[in-house]
């Protein structure tokens, strides 16, 4: 037990250390409260509107994949140093837990899991299709912007570079 005294004399006097500075601050501090000094301070900004009482889901499910990931490493690190002396046992344990990692990674990524930006909604296919016809080509659908009032030469692509006489005024 006399190892461990200087240690256990050193934690009482970081916690008395502790406790005496949060006594002092509180009967010591001068409390003049105000609206500027009780806002949340976020850079510099002002916040525009209350935050949401809960986060999103998403925010968790990324937090559980962080976690997974570090998990799977965590299993990993061990089988790669010892891969020789585990055997086939170890890489058919290590594969299928791999496996496993990887379908709930799938699935996570398919249920959108991932998507942070505004929800996507699904195209209709039936009504992309109404607007493709045979009748519609470039020449039709493309409008050519600040070629109003040029030449049909200028247009076509065939200019020389001699100035025009519109040009040259």
């Amino acid at each position: 037990m006399g190892q461990y005294l200087p240690l256990v004399a050193l934690m009482v006097l970081a916690i008395a250390f502790g406790g005496l500075s949060f006594l002092a601050s509180r009967l010591l501090a001068p409390r003049r409260p105000s609206m500027a000094k009780e806002a949340p301070y976020e850079c510099g900004i002002v916040p525009s509107r209350e935050p949401p009482d809960r986060f999103p889901v998403s925010f968790y499910i990324v937090a559980m994949l962080f976690i997974m990931f570090d998990i799977e490493i965590i299993f990993l690190y061990p089988y790669a140093i010892e891969a020789g002396a585990l055997g086939q046992f170890g890489f058919w344990a290590i594969a299928l837990f791999s496996v496993i990692f990887f379908l709930t990674f799938v699935y996570e990524v398919a249920r959108g899991g991932l998507e942070w930006g505004p929800i996507h909604r699904y195209r209709d296919l039936r009504a992309d299709a109404a607007m493709v016809s045979a009748e519609r080509t470039t020449t039709t659908t493309i409008r050519r912007v600040g070629l109003e009032g040029r030449t049909d030469r200028a247009t076509a692509g065939g200019a020389d570079d001699t100035p025009s006489e519109h040009e040259a005024a």
